[in-house]
């Protein structure tokens, strides 16, 4: 049976029918890639790895990646696709959804169909827990870097299209479009969580689709009717309907600071940190792609389209949670909406955790909270960081 015992100055630790703690010193014990043990103080058989400062966490949990590494996820060749998944270790992540953007459904249908069979055949390295279609069914008005030729109701026929391959984990949608709350109900029913985004629907609008099973809310604030006193939005629901995770980009160039602060403190234990990393993440300033359309990564801030909509992000999302701290998030907080939040929320209990029975998918974050050293199922997958 493989082993492994890591001691660390400090560990995040969720014990079972508790919250999550930090616990210094500590230790995790792994075999044969699970959890077995986990707590404080330190073992008396010598460990196999010793972390002498910053924090052992979960591996960090992404339902939002566009793309990385020069890659765009939704035409990623399987040379592409072994890239993303072997080098986002390099940012802690352990497990993510390629997200793939407002396209034609048969484009969409057929960018799943080429992921399936490209999927059996990947290298060890972050896990690919389906796939995120953010679009095509969102607002005109909302459409953000999305193209809005491509946008369109979601029709029975095309939302059953898109089920064809059992990939889809997670869609975005407006619910104020024709068919959307029935698409929800549709989704939901297949065990797709939906998340509403790109979307102009009232306060109430965004309600009814949280009555009819959405239970998360795309990038808050951004492409998104917002707060207003007499006219409330998504965001205003989002933050204060306990069924709705708001996902966060904590770029600090996405959503002020402030304004970040004030999501963790109207939605505790609900926040999702997520990237929206495009194909320019980890990578120099220049044009790279966007859903077929080109971006620019500028020196400073996010990638922008040719008419300054910016589209996407460079974060990663070790980065964030890093910001979340920096503005005065407690740790246990900032971690857990980068782990155990978005795990549970995609019905993955058995990742975003340190407890008993959990994967081994751990991150050694240093005192600035970037990735030093990822494991994924017990087994090193990125050394190096510093």
């Amino acid at each position: 049976m493989a082993s492994l015992l890591i001691t660390a100055h400090s560990v995040i630790i969720t014990p079972t029918g508790t919250s999550t703690r930090v616990v210094s010193p500590g230790y995790v014990r792994v075999a044969d890639g699970v959890i077995v043990e986990a707590g404080e103080g330190r073992p008396a058989d010598p460990p196999d790895v010793d972390l002498p400062d910053g924090l052992l966490a979960p591996g960090l949990v992404d339902l939002q990646v566009n793309g990385f590494y020069g890659h765009d996820m939704v035409d990623a060749d399987e040379a592409a696709w072994h890239t993303v998944v072997s080098r986002l270790p390099e940012t802690g992540v352990t497990a993510f959804l390629p997200t793939f953007i407002t396209a034609p459904v048969e484009t969409q249908a057929a960018a799943l169909r080429r992921a399936r069979d490209i999927l059996s055949n990947l290298p060890a390295g972050t896990r690919v827990l389906g796939v995120h279609l953010e679009g095509p069914f969102l607002s005109d008005k909302r459409k953000g870097a999305h193209n809005a030729a491509h946008l369109t109701d979601p029709s029975p026929e095309d939302v059953a299209a898109l089920l064809e391959t059992g990939l889809v984990k997670l869609v975005t949608l407006a619910p104020e479009r024709n068919g959307a709350l029935d698409a929800v109900r549709t989704l939901t029913e297949a065990g797709v969580l939906v998340s509403v985004g790109h979307s102009d629907a009232t306060a109430e609008q965004t309600a009814a689709a949280a009555d009819a099973g959405a239970r998360m809310v795309t990038h808050i604030f951004n492409a998104q009717s917002g707060v207003h006193h007499r006219d409330p939005g998504v965001a205003v629901q989002a933050l204060i309907d306990d069924r709705l995770s708001p996902g966060l980009i904590l770029d600090l160039h996405h959503v002020a600071p402030k304004v970040a602060e004030l999501v963790f403190r109207a939605a505790p234990g609900r926040v999702v940190l997520v990237t929206d990393a495009a194909a320019s993440a980890g990578m120099p300033p220049g044009t790279y792609e966007l859903g077929g359309e080109p971006i620019t990564m500028p020196e400073q801030g996010p990638p922008l389209r040719a008419d300054g909509t910016i589209a996407g992000s460079g974060l990663r999302l070790d980065e964030a949670v890093g910001n979340a701290v920096g503005i005065g998030i407690d740790l246990v907080t900032a971690v857990d909406a980068a782990t155990r939040v978005p795990a549970d929320l995609i019905g993955r209990p058995d990742l975003g955790r340190i407890a008993p029975g959990a994967a081994a998918d751990l991150v050694w974050l240093g005192p600035d909270h970037r990735t030093r050293t990822t494991w994924a199922g017990g087994q090193k997958v990125f050394e190096g960081g510093s």
